[in-house]
Order: C-alpha cells, then structure tokens, then sequence
C-alpha cells in the first residue's frame, strides 16, 4: 500500500502519480507539489493512476498547465482517460471578449438598423392602411364593437383633459399677447392672434400631444404586452390577423376622434382667450367674436383638421411599430412605451412644422 507521501514520486526528471486522485487526497498533494515544483520534469506519468474524480482532474490539469506547463500526461488508463476526456478543460478555448467596433462600423450598424426600421415602418404603415380601408366596409376580423369602445376610450374619456388645458393655454397666450398688443391700442387683435394660432397650429399640435401621450402610450403598451406574452402568436394560430385585430380599431377610433377633439380644442380655446379680453382689455362679446369670424376662413379650419388626421395616423403607427417590436418581458413593455411616446411626440412636432412651411 502506498504511503501518502509516495503518492507522489519524482524520479529521473519524470513525476509518476501513484494510486487514487479525490477531493480528499488532492489538498495534500498541491502542498506537496509546491514544495518541489523547482525540481526538473519533463513528463507526468499515469500508469499508476487507478483512479479519479472530478477534483483529480482538475488537479492534472493544475499540474500541466500552471505547475509544469507543457508537459503532457502519459500513460493514463482507460478510465482515468475517459474522466480527464469528459472533465479536462485545458483543450476548452478560451472566449475572447467580443471586439468593440470601430467608427465606420458603428455607422454602418447604424445605417443598417435605421434602414431596416424605415422599410419596416413603411410596411406596417401599407398593412395598417389597407386593412383599415377594408375595415370601413367589413367587419370581420375584428372583435364586435371594437372600434366604438375606442371611440370612447380615446376621445370621450379624453374630453376633460383636452378641454382643460385647452382653456389654460388660450388664456395664456392672450394674457402674454394682450400685455404688449395694449400698449399700442390694438387690444382687439388678440381675438385674430387666437383664433389663427388656436385653428391652424396650436390646437392641433396640442391635442395631438396629449393623445400621445395618453392614448400612444396606452396603444404601444397594450400590443407590446400582448408581444411578449406570445398574445400575438395566439392571434396568429386562430387564423386572426394581429394588425387587423388589434391595430385597426384603433387606427379607425382615433381617426374619427382626433378632429372632434381638435374642434373642441379651438372652441375653449377661443373661449380662453375671450375670457382674457372681456376682463382684461375691455373688449365687448360682439366685437371679439366679429373679429375671431372675420380673421377666420374655411382653409384655416380645414388646414387644422387635416394636419389633426395626419398626426392621429402617426400616434398609431409609431405605438405599433414599437408595440411588435417589443422583448424582455415587462421591462420591455416599459422602454417601447417610453420611446412609443417620445417618438410620437417628436414626430408630431417635426410635421406640424413642415405643415407650417407647406400651407404658409
């Protein structure tokens, strides 16, 4: 029986491992093997190994890798060689860390990517449109009365919110132009500054953003848990169209909502501002409206319910793409709400003053 002190043996520049490798025998032999690990070794023979464990493993390859590196294992039986093939990590190659890219390769990720979401904004946009269209005259493929639960959920439910501030900012705007319009006598013409700014930009830039950011966010977070929840996937299996299904009576929902919202939103808008030149710059009821009628054409009102269409048409489109977009489960949901409304907003803004530019 071998003593274990001769469990290791050094003999002729050769190390020989004699009788059992386990976790309970490998802690004496690393405490030996660093006491003479200056002596010369060229090989690591195995021919008295009759058995080993994982820990006996990792042990040879501690041996051969940092101990002796270089020197190879010979001699090993067949099973102690069946255990260093299954458990052996010194053939394993080690992962780099991936390489960051460089400039030009960090645009061209760019490019690609925004020239991937273009076209796939392009082709939502021709799906959502097209089975809209087909949605005005058939209903199938959609739940019953979808799109008049919409309706209210999208434009009864935002009446109060529209309204209110609404009211505020035609009061705002007329107090700030009243202050210097009344230094010249010209307190009647904040009736016509009203009533172009509340028809033709700020009543539907306003309304837009407060349905971006109520309704949007609500779109984009409703179809984004329905992603990640495989909702989507289950649409799909029944044979049911997702878009058609869930984008659809939204898109026709809020088509019909946003001008109806936007004519409210100039109504208390207008109302706001007369609030401020009854009480404050002494104007008549008769000679602000006179004004507000006078200064106001049916381009100004049509120019301010088409632009209204256009942006009701790109809150939905944006929450969608960012709704199918959507992974990772809940945090997911919460960062394409996020940038569902961000988006929206921005692109509200972007296209209320490229409409300004056209119809100048």
């Amino acid at each position: 029986m071998v003593k274990k002190s001769d469990r290791l043996v050094f003999e002729n520049n050769e190390l020989r491992i004699v009788g059992d490798l386990t976790h309970q025998t490998v802690p004496g032999l690393k405490k030996l093997v660093r006491r003479n690990k200056k002596k010369p070794v060229q090989s690591i023979d195995l021919k008295d190994l009759t058995y080993t464990d994982g820990s006996g493993v990792v042990f040879l390859d501690w041996l051969s890798c940092e101990i002796f590196p270089g020197i190879p294992l010979n001699n090993a039986a067949d099973k102690v060689q069946k255990a260093l093939d299954h458990f052996s990590s010194r053939d394993l190659k080690i992962q780099l860390p991936p390489k960051h890219p460089g400039f030009f390769e960090s645009v061209g990720n760019t490019a690609l990517m925004v020239k991937k979401n273009i076209l796939d904004i392009f082709y939502l946009t021709s799906e959502i449109m097209l089975w809209s269209l087909y949605g005005i005259f058939i209903s199938k493929g959609r739940r019953k009365g979808a799109v008049a639960q919409q309706i209210f959920l999208i434009g009864s439910n935002a009446v109060g919110i529209v309204g209110l501030l609404s009211i505020v900012l035609g009061l705002i705007i007329a107090l700030q132009s009243a202050a210097q319009l009344r230094q010249y006598g010209a307190g009647i013409y904040v009736a016509d500054l009203i009533a172009i700014s509340m028809v033709r930009e700020m009543g539907p830039m306003m309304t837009a953003i407060i349905i971006a950011g109520r309704s949007g966010s609500a779109f984009a977070a409703e179809i984004s848990t329905m992603k990640v929840t495989e909702e989507l996937d289950a649409l799909k299996m029944m044979a049911l169209n997702p878009i058609r299904y869930v984008v659809v009576p939204k898109f026709l929902a809020i088509t019909i909502c946003m001008p109806l919202l936007v004519m409210i939103s100039i109504i208390l808008g207008i109302v706001g501002g007369f609030i401020v030149g009854l009480t404050y710059l002494d104007l008549t009821y008769v000679s602000y409206f006179n004004e507000t009628l006078s200064i106001l054409e049916v381009k100004d009102l049509l120019i301010g319910l088409s632009k209204s269409v256009f942006f009701a048409w790109v809150i939905v489109i944006i929450a969608s793409f960012y709704g199918f977009k959507a992974e990772g489960g809940a945090e997911g949901v919460g960062k394409v709400t996020t940038s569902s409304v961000v988006a929206s907003i921005f692109a509200v803004i972007v296209l209320n003053a490229l409409f300004s530019l056209i119809y100048m």
